[in-house]
C-alpha cells in the first residue's frame, strides 16, 4: 500500500470497538477533558492549550461522523485531547441548517475558540460563522465545505477524483451500459453536489450509461431506504446506483439485497467497511470507496489548533505536522487534502475495522 494510502487510512488499532457496529453513538454533546485554562496558554511546540473547541458534524447519530469525531475512533476529539484542548462534539439530530445552526450559536455563546464544522449548506451557515470569525474564533470546515465563511477546509479527498472514480467503478460493473440513479444525502449538501457535478461530467465518457434520477435520503436511514425503493419502482430497468454517502449506500445495499434486485442492480458509493462487509461478502456490493473518517477528524483537529495558535496561516504552502498522520501542507483555496480515496473489495475489506 502506498504512503499516501496509508496516511489516508491511518487510525489506531482500537478503531471503533464500540461504534464500529455503526450504532448511533452521538448524543447532545461529548467532551474530551482538559485540565488547562480555557484562556489558551502556550504548550509544546508553541501551540496554545486549553482552547475550547466544538466539533459540529452535520448531525449526531450518524455513524460516519461518530467515527470522524469520537475519542474511541481516534478522531477529532482524540486530536484535541492530545493537544491539551477541551473538545466537545455537538450538533442537531437532522442534517439540515435549521438543526445545525443552533448548535453553532450555542458553541459561540459558550466561549468557543475553535469551531470544526461539516456544512449542511454552503451559504446558510455563513451569517453565523462569519460572525464567529469576526470575534476571532477559528472556523475550520471538514468533510463538507462552506467556502465563503471559514479559515480552512480539510478535504477528505480530491472532489473531482471522488466523483469521477465513483462513475468508473459503476461503469466497470455494468459494462458501461444502462440506466443509473444516484441516492444523495441532503439536496443542499455542498460535498454531495460537488461530487455529483463531477459524476455528470464523467458520464459523458460513457454514452450508453444514462443518469435517470437523483434522489435525496437526507442522511436518514429511513428516508434513504424509502427513496431507494421509490427509485427502483419508478425505473424498473435500473442497472446501477451510486450513493456518495455512508447512510445512503448502506440503505441502497439493504434494499438491493433481495431476490428481486440482487445481481440485477449494482450498488457502489462511499461507505464504511464495517457497515458493508455483509453486502460485499454476499455479492450485493462489488466495490466501494472511502477514506478513514477518523483520520479526517484527527487532521481537522490538528489544523484548527495550529491555525488558532497562529503557527500557520491559510496561505498556500503553509505546513504543519498532524501528529501520527505526519506533515501536511495548505493548498489552493485555503484547503488541506487528507489523501486519495481507497477502493474496498472482497479481496481487502476484512483488513479494515471502522
Amino acid at each position: 500500500m502506498s504512503r499516501s494510502l496509508r496516511r489516508a487510512l491511518l487510525g489506531p488499532a482500537v478503531l471503533l470497538v464500540a461504534c464500529s457496529v455503526l450504532a448511533a453513538c452521538g448524543s447532545s454533546s461529548s467532551s474530551s477533558p482538559s485540565s488547562s485554562s480555557s484562556s489558551g496558554s502556550a504548550g509544546a511546540g508553541g501551540l496554545k492549550t486549553g482552547l475550547k473547541a466544538f466539533v459540529i458534524p452535520k448531525n449526531l447519530g450518524n455513524p460516519y461522523f461518530t467515527t470522524a469525531d469520537s475519542m474511541k475512533s481516534g478522531g477529532a476529539l482524540a486530536a484535541l485531547q492530545t493537544l491539551g484542548e477541551t473538545g466537545t462534539e455537538t450538533s442537531g439530530t437532522a442534517a439540515t441548517p435549521a438543526s445545525q445552526i443552533p448548535a453553532i450559536q450555542s458553541a459561540i455563546t459558550k466561549g468557543a475558540n475553535i469551531l470544526i464544522v461539516s456544512a449542511t449548506d454552503p451559504s446558510a451557515l455563513c451569517p453565523t460563522l462569519n460572525s464567529a470569525m469576526a470575534k476571532g474564533i477559528t472556523v475550520v470546515m471538514y468533510d463538507s465545505d462552506a467556502p465563503s465563511c471559514r479559515d480552512l477546509f480539510v478535504n477528505q479527498a480530491s472532489t473531482a477524483q471522488i466523483g469521477t472514480s465513483e462513475v468508473d467503478l459503476l461503469a466497470k460493473e455494468i459494462h458501461s451500459t444502462g440506466d443509473i440513479g444516484i441516492v444523495s444525502a441532503a439536496a443542499s449538501a455542498p460535498n454531495q453536489n460537488a461530487w455529483i457535478g463531477y459524476m455528470k461530467q464523467q458520464l459523458k465518457k460513457y454514452p450508453k450509461m444514462h443518469l435517470v434520477s437523483v434522489v435525496y435520503g437526507n442522511d436518514d436511514p429511513t428516508t434513504a431506504t424509502q427513496v431507494t425503493q421509490g427509485l427502483l419502482q419508478q425505473h424498473p430497468n435500473l442497472k446501477g446506483i451510486i450513493s456518495p454517502t455512508t447512510v445512503g449506500v448502506l440503505a441502497a445495499a439493504q434494499v438491493v439485497d433481495s431476490p428481486k434486485y440482487k445481481g440485477k442492480v449494482a450498488v457502489t458509493g462511499l461507505g464504511t467497511p464495517n457497515s458493508l462487509k455483509k453486502y460485499v461478502a454476499d455479492g450485493t456490493v462489488q466495490a466501494f470507496e472511502l477514506w478513514n473518517p477518523a483520520s479526517l477528524g484527527y487532521l481537522a483537529g490538528y489544523a484548527a489548533v495550529n491555525f488558532a495558535s497562529k503557527k500557520i496561516s491559510n496561505a498556500a504552502g503553509q505546513s504543519f505536522t498532524a501528529g501520527k498522520l505526519g506533515k501536511y501542507t495548505v493548498g489552493a483555496d485555503h484547503s488541506i487534502l487528507l489523501g486519495p480515496p481507497f477502493v474496498f473489495t472482497k479481496a481487502n475489506i476484512n483488513q479494515f475495522n471502522f
